[in-house]
């Protein structure tokens, strides 16, 4: 609602000028759009239909609609048309009073099912066979689907919201369709708000008079008069209304239904307008005519009030009038019902109901059930009920689209009455399988079964059985047949694969590489700045290396470039100080864990090194043969590095994934001699690119030796956890002390691996 009052007006007071700004602004005008709850221009609709189970009963049979009808169930009625409720006639009579009352009168019994039936049907005994018979009300479901299919055909899909309350009731928000339709009509709110400000006031509305055709309307406020010039509130529900009108012409034209129409700004004011002048009328309830239409109300006939709570109001307040609620302040109201309640009574109290039109129209649960009268006494009868409750149930189902999985359910219920004690089962429906009539029904016999293992379950006065949890199936999937091809088509493509395979092949093998086998960075390696620096870092073993393989090989211990590779990719060795010394045991150790083998290296087997040398390894392509170390001393030019520095280079070009190969041939160029210089520190040639890098190493190194001499002792790595077999089987393990390390599997300081062989 606005914030600003109603201004009364009349044609002998001042005010009668005509205003030129609207109450309303343009952010009420694009709230209206998005059907927001809480815009003051928002218009509601809800449609009824008049007595429908008799309506059904009326148009199934072709009968007159003047003539007084009846929908019978068993010995009392359920549903009377107008024609004869004019006779006095209501649900509580019994048939003996309705046809003493209305002669005339037809009664018409609902629709049944008897055990063995495939379908409801419609007898004219079924009166008699309580015993043997089932009240269906799929008729009525019917017809209740195809009026909101109706009426959805009629509103443009793009803006409607619809919402199904009942069988026979529906909810219908027409503010985004209104709003489309303000604009086609009134072409000046099309344009931005003046100044870019949304809180500026619309422009008056060029009428001053509104045709409301046949509608019910209420009258007005006592602060409000018909010849007060109409807002934009007036114009969107008569918009709503011409709409309303069409979509119940529409649903006589095509069904021969009736039904009455409510019309006004929320859904609490729309039911009690639809419900005001019944039948085949609709009303329309301004925004300048709700409290008229509320006091002249009980207020438990507003939704919600009707119950304890309604009854709880009128003992608090010794009435239960909306006229005589309205002057209690909401304080008391609070005191008396709580703040949460005592809000709410007073805003509803006034007409405000910010409640949103929920479009959900598809059903959450499905229910067949039967009161026994006579109570049942044996798991035989009981089962005969459960299977005409799986066909009621089922054919709901196949009408929802389970036969097509368009939805399904993903449980089974049972609920079974002794006396005062009401027990429920439930079990899943299997969702790899489709649903079946005689898959349900040993589902809920199977549920029976256990009520009665339970105990106590006879006599049952009441056995009811339900399916929930509906989803969306999942469509469009394929069969393994639809992946499989057969016949000549089946030929032509394995044929196809076959040529496509060779020629694959043979370009692989011409264009692609061998993969590389990348270095596995040992988890003992060293200490962080020697593995970030790790090219540097071996250049300060590599006179030590370079020296112990010349002795190698004057001792006939040389190893060939395969074996070298393959220890290469299998060295796990630490690159620490420490490790230096026994570095050429461990990568005969790594030379062995290379081949693959995993059986323990024979100790009569000869050394690697007089092995005959086996083929170069897959992983990487073959290296050119390596001269013997003292070679070097003649091939070197005197300007260029040292032999040791290119050995080592080569080495570390294999060794290493992240050198750089600037001549793209796999080999580093920084061991050429062009373009280096002479490191003052560890007097080696070193390229000018990578001098800011090398210092760096340096300053590094320094940094961790001044660590080390101001730390009481070497760093070592944490101690391995000792497995239980072994500590418990070791001598030493028994004789140690409470809270004391346990033993190590490593050699300790000072100790070298033995080099076998």
């Amino acid at each position: 609602m606005s914030s600003q009052p109603f201004l009364a007006s009349s044609p002998f007071s001042p005010t009668t000028a005509r205003r030129k700004k609207s109450r309303f602004t343009y952010k009420h005008l694009s709230t209206l759009a998005h059907s927001a709850t809480n815009c003051p221009l928002r218009v509601i609709a809800h449609i009824d239909l008049d007595a429908f189970y008799a309506q059904c009963e009326t148009v199934r049979l072709g009968i007159d609609p003047t003539i007084p009808l009846a929908v019978q169930q068993w010995q009392g009625l359920i549903a009377i048309n107008y024609p004869a409720r004019a006779f006095g006639l209501n649900r509580h009579v019994t048939i003996t009073e309705a046809r003493e009352k209305c002669p005339e009168i037809i009664c018409q019994h609902v629709a049944t099912w008897k055990e063995g039936d495939v379908k409801w049907s419609y007898a004219e005994d079924a009166f008699k066979e309580i015993a043997v018979r089932k009240v269906s009300l799929d008729p009525y479901r019917i017809q209740s689907r195809r009026i909101l299919a109706l009426i959805k055909e009629c509103l443009p899909k793009e803006l409607q919201r619809v919402e199904k309350a009942s069988i026979d009731e529906v909810f219908v928000d027409l503010s985004a369709q209104v709003h489309s339709i303000l604009l086609e009509r009134f072409p000046e709110l099309q344009g931005p708000a003046p100044y870019d400000d949304p809180t500026e006031p619309l422009p008056r509305p060029p009428t001053s008079a509104l045709d409301w055709a046949a509608d019910a309307l209420v009258d007005l406020d006592s602060t409000h008069s018909e010849e007060d010039d109409p807002d934009w509130d007036d114009i969107c529900t008569l918009i709503a209304s011409e709409i309303v009108r069409d979509v119940r012409k529409a649903i006589y034209a095509e069904l021969h239904y009736t039904c009455s129409a409510g019309i006004s700004r929320n859904k609490m004011l729309a039911k009690l307008g639809s419900a005001h002048k019944k039948p085949n009328s609709q009303t329309v309830i301004r925004n300048r005519a709700v409290q008229h239409f509320l006091s002249s109300f009980k207020f438990t006939k507003i939704r919600n009030l009707g119950g304890k709570l309604g009854d709880e109001i009128v003992a608090a307040f010794n009435t239960d009038s909306v006229s005589e609620l309205l002057p209690v302040p909401i304080e008391q109201l609070k005191k008396q019902l709580g703040d949460d309640t005592g809000s709410w009574l007073y805003s509803v109290l006034r007409g405000e109901d910010n409640s949103e039109v929920n479009p959900r129209t598809q059903i959450k649960s499905m229910l067949s059930a039967k009161s026994f009268r006579p109570s049942i006494n044996s798991f035989e009868v009981a089962c005969k009920w459960l299977r005409i409750f799986v066909a009621d149930i089922f054919s709901r189902l196949v009408e929802e689209g389970v036969l097509e999985n368009k939805r399904r359910p993903k449980t089974i219920n049972l609920h079974h009455r002794q006396g005062a004690q009401t027990r429920s089962k439930q079990a899943p429906i299997s969702l790899g399988k489709q649903i079946t009539e005689d898959a349900l029904f040993e589902s809920a016999k199977n549920l029976l079964a256990q009520v009665v293992v339970d105990g106590r379950a006879w006599p049952c006065a009441n056995l009811s059985l339900s399916v929930g949890g509906f989803e969306d199936g999942v469509t469009n999937n394929k069969g393994i047949g639809g992946f499989l091809v057969r016949g000549d088509e089946a030929k032509a493509l394995n044929a196809g694969n076959a040529f496509g395979r060779q020629d694959s092949g043979e370009q692989r093998r011409m264009e692609t590489p061998p993969p590389s086998k990348k270095r596995r960075v040992g988890e003992s390696g060293g200490s962080g700045i020697s593995r970030f620096f790790g090219a540097y870092a071996r250049q300060e073993s590599a006179d030590s290396e370079v020296g112990r393989e010349a002795e190698a090989e004057a001792e006939g211990e040389a190893m060939f470039p395969e074996q070298e590779a393959q220890q290469d990719a299998g060295d796990d060795s630490e690159e620490g100080e420490d490790a230096d010394a026994d570095t050429h045991n461990k990568r005969h150790d790594g030379a062995e864990e290379a081949a693959g083998d995993d059986e323990p290296a024979d100790p009569l087997a000869p050394p690697p090194s007089a092995q005959p040398p086996g083929p170069p390894a897959l992983s990487s392509p073959p290296e050119p043969e390596s001269e013997p170390a003292w070679l070097f001393d003649t091939m070197q030019p005197s300007s260029g590095p040292s032999p040791d520095d290119v050995h080592h280079g080569n080495r570390t070009n294999n060794d290493d994934d992240d050198d750089d190969d600037d001549d793209g041939d796999g080999n580093n160029a920084s061991g050429s001699g062009i373009d280096s210089y002479l490191c003052d520190r560890c007097t080696k040639p070193i390229p000018l690119v990578d001098k800011a890098e090398h210092d760096d190493f340096h300053f590094a190194q320094s940094l961790q030796q001044e660590q080390q001499a101001s730390s009481p002792g070497p760093v070592r790595p944490p101690p391995k956890p000792v497995p239980p077999a072994k500590a418990a089987g070791s001598a030493s393990a028994g004789k140690r002390g409470r809270g004391r390390p346990p033993a190590t599997l490593g050699p300790e300081r000072g100790q070298k691996r033995l080099a076998f062989g």
